[in-house]
C-alpha cells in the first residue's frame, strides 16, 4: 500500500476534477455519457450542502487521483444511518496501487467513529467483477436485497 496517499475532504477546488472523474466513470462503466455541466452542477450542490453527503480524495504529490462520495439512509430499524459509496473512481495510471484501499479504511474508521452509523453500503454493476473482488477483499459482502429503481432523470447519450 501507497504511504504517500494522502486522504482529504473535498473541497470546492476539487468540483471539476469531480465532475470530470464521475463523466469519466460513468462512461467506463455503464457507457453512459453524462452532460459534463449536469455533473459539475452535481458536484456543487454535495459539496455545498453537506447535510447531504460528502467526498473524500485522495491525493499523491498534491494531485487528485481517487475518490468516493457518501450519501446517507436512515433505517429507523437501527436508529442510525447507512454510509452509502458512491462514484469510486481512481484514476487509471493509479488503480492497482492502494488509493482506494486506502479511501474505503478512511470512511470505514470514519464512519465507525460516529455513534449514528451503523454500516457501509455500495451497489456494483453485476458484471463488474473486478470491482466486486475488490469490495469483497475489503471484507463487504453482497446483500440480501436486489436494487429496484424509478429514475425519471433525463437520459443523456442513451
Amino acid at each position: 500500500m501507497n504511504s504517500s496517499i494522502i486522504i482529504r475532504p473535498a473541497t470546492g477546488d476539487d468540483c471539476r476534477t469531480l465532475a470530470q472523474f464521475n463523466v469519466q466513470l460513468a462512461r467506463e462503466t455503464e457507457d453512459k455519457h453524462l452532460d459534463p455541466e449536469v455533473v459539475l452542477r452535481g458536484v456543487r450542490h454535495m459539496l455545498d450542502r453537506p447535510g447531504d453527503g460528502f467526498y473524500r480524495v485522495a491525493e499523491i504529490g498534491g494531485q487528485v487521483v481517487g475518490c468516493l462520495m457518501i450519501t446517507f439512509e436512515w433505517s429507523d430499524w437501527r436508529d442510525s444511518y447507512f454510509w452509502w459509496i458512491q462514484s469510486v473512481f481512481v484514476r487509471a495510471d493509479h488503480r492497482r496501487r492502494g488509493v482506494f484501499h486506502r479511501l474505503y479504511q478512511h470512511v470505514l474508521l470514519e464512519a465507525r467513529s460516529k455513534p449514528d452509523v451503523c454500516g457501509l453500503r455500495l451497489y456494483v454493476e453485476h458484471e463488474n467483477r473486478a470491482a466486486r473482488h475488490t469490495y469483497e477483499a475489503m471484507g463487504m459482502t453482497p446483500g440480501r436485497y436486489s436494487f429496484y429503481e424509478l429514475d425519471w432523470s433525463p437520459r443523456h447519450g442513451e
